[in-house]
């Protein structure tokens, strides 16, 4: 059913309003998939801060050109759906693969992220990447290490002549 160009117009914008406030876009492709699979997709990947959406391959292909973004030919071919990751591309992907596991008819065609190319085992590593807080958390552990660690080292003298100070107490009324 063709649309009216006005509706190829907002629809147009609004793929770009997508594309341009998401950190990651991984594109799909979902032949054969029902309904109630993709509603269950789409809910997941609403949990993390995403969106995901059937669009039509033209309409995707001039938005990325609008864009200056080169999309491989293979991409933008049959049944497509985009995940947009506004929040944690590394927490949409992973909702997007734990989502479809088991499921066929979903098949990840590849991505951008930083306007840069996907691969869809570059997407699958993406998915296995602890989510954003994980990984802030590790850092912040890697540079909160050294300076416990120049606390201890500091403190330890002070430790030492505490422990000398309290043995000589205690030995000194045994003695008397």
């Amino acid at each position: 059913m063709a649309i009216s160009k006005e509706r190829k117009e907002e629809v147009q914008a609004r793929y770009a309003d997508w594309f341009k406030r998401s950190e990651a876009v991984i594109l799909v492709e979902y032949t054969g998939a029902k309904m109630k699979s993709i509603d269950a997709i789409r809910a997941k990947i609403r949990e993390t801060g995403g969106e995901f959406h059937i669009v039509k391959n033209t309409l995707a292909r001039r938005v990325f050109a609008e864009n200056g973004v080169q999309v491989p030919a293979d991409y933008l071919v049959k049944s497509t759906a985009v995940l947009f990751a506004f929040k944690d591309p590394a927490a949409t992907a992973k909702a997007l693969t734990e989502s479809t596991k088991g499921n066929e008819f979903v098949k990840v065609k590849g991505g951008l992220m930083g306007g840069k190319s996907l691969n869809p085992a570059q997407v699958k590593m993406l998915s296995e990447m602890p989510p954003l807080p994980v990984m802030r958390a590790t850092l912040l552990g890697v540079l909160q290490a050294p300076a416990s660690k120049l606390v201890r080292t500091l403190a330890e003298p002070a430790r030492g002549l505490a422990a000398v100070i309290k043995a000589h107490a205690e030995q000194t009324p045994a003695a008397a």
